[in-house]
């Protein structure tokens, strides 16, 4: 797709599976060149040395960028979704701008639900719509034919993104790709309510789907790191609604089963569950990840007990903070994070930067996050990272 070509007002995707193929055109973005960042470590060294117990110069700046980082290069949502060169543009622009340690493939969570087949409606310039599930009835399922092997548009043009990151940032900071958890991505075909329901009346049924999903996640997770991500991140926001014994039974075995192969490519997982996990933490903290995010709804404290040894991720609140908040308000809150856990914390809005969030709010994180490593001592033990 070309960049430069306007989009209509709905672009609908519904892409049956098809074979491979690469966007031949060149990336928009010119080499990131780390000699404007005053970084004593690069981000990727102060992440390996945080995993492995060694001295960092600062805390990492984790912060999840999507509508925030389109609109801060004048870009429709619906390129930065559909187009991965203005998503690589976007990332690199926003890395910059603000002094963070990550560059990040996620968008939206229907890649792999538009290439398995479920139509997708993409505004111009807002969030994308499903309107109608893809697997309507229970017998709808055979009838649908999983990526696993052969990814379509969207999961393609997420790898395109990771080959142009990469290209541009190196092995100076991390490239995370992500994928979507298996019962969120049944979410996604099936519908949440009738996710729901099938939670209660028809759990033998939903594994089979389960056992689907999961496939396909596991084969885009390490194609991901074929393409050049260090980290995967895996989004799985429906757990945060259901019950520490269906997070075990429904959740957590299939998050297991992609760390594993995330971990046996060499590559980083992250969990990523929006919401309040307080009461999963402990299964959380089984799930193979070696960073564990924290929304902001849930006490940073606990989330340090309960995730012992394992680095978490978070958690200021986006809204009340980030976007509605003053530069002294966020670094007020930065500090606070770092009383809880600082040795083992990366720090980041508990969940995505809402669009339209002051600059100057996000430039007062990145100077909260250089005094605090001014004012701690260079040699803080750092305890040894979570995961295998």
């Amino acid at each position: 797709m070309d960049s430069a070509q306007s989009l209509p007002q709905f672009v609908k995707v519904s892409s049956p599976i098809g074979k491979n193929y690469r966007i031949i055109n060149p990336p928009i973005v010119k080499k990131w060149n780390t000699a404007s960042q005053d970084h004593f470590m690069q981000s990727l060294q102060r992440l390996q040395n945080l995993q492995s117990g060694k001295p960092v110069d600062r805390v990492l700046n984790f912060d999840i960028f999507m509508m925030r980082a389109a609109h801060h290069i004048g870009a429709p949502l619906s390129k930065y979704y559909l187009d991965y060169r203005v998503l690589c543009e976007a990332n690199l622009a926003v890395l910059k701008e603000f002094d963070l340690d990550i560059v990040q493939a996620i968008s939206d969570p229907y890649r792999e639900a538009v290439d398995t087949g479920l139509e997708v409606e993409f505004p111009t310039d807002n969030l994308p719509l499903s309107k109608k599930p893809l697997i309507v009835e229970p017998n709808d399922l055979g009838n649908v034919r999983f990526p696993v092997q052969n990814f379509g548009a969207r999961m393609t043009d997420r790898l395109e993104g990771i080959r142009a990151m990469r290209e541009q940032v190196g092995d100076e900071v991390p490239v995370m790709g992500w994928v979507e958890g298996a019962l969120a991505e049944a979410a996604d075909l099936r519908g949440m309510t009738n996710i729901m329901r099938d939670l209660a009346k028809r759990p033998a049924w939903l594994k089979e789907l389960l056992e689907k999903c999961v496939e396909v996640e596991i084969a885009f997770a390490c194609a991901q790191i074929d393409a050049g991500a260090h980290m995967i991140g895996l989004g799985d926001a429906v757990a945060s609604l259901i019950s520490p014994h269906m997070y075990r039974e429904f959740a957590l075995p299939y998050e297991q089963r992609i760390f594993e192969a995330i971990k046996a490519k060499g590559g980083i997982p992250r969990l990523h569950i929006c919401g309040n996990t307080t009461h999963l933490l402990k299964d959380m903290a089984q799930s193979g990840a070696q960073i564990v995010d924290i929304d902001s709804m849930v006490d940073m404290r606990q989330a340090a007990e309960a995730l012992d040894g394992i680095i978490i991720c978070g958690n200021l609140n986006p809204v009340s903070i980030f976007l509605q908040g003053s530069p002294d308000q966020v670094r007020e809150g930065v500090f606070t994070n770092a009383a809880v856990g600082y040795a083992r914390w990366i720090s980041a809005g508990g969940c995505e930067i809402p669009d339209q969030t002051p600059a100057e709010n996000l430039h007062a994180q990145s100077q909260a996050l250089r005094d605090l490593a001014n004012q701690l001592p260079s040699d803080i033990p750092i305890p040894d990272g979570g995961g295998d």
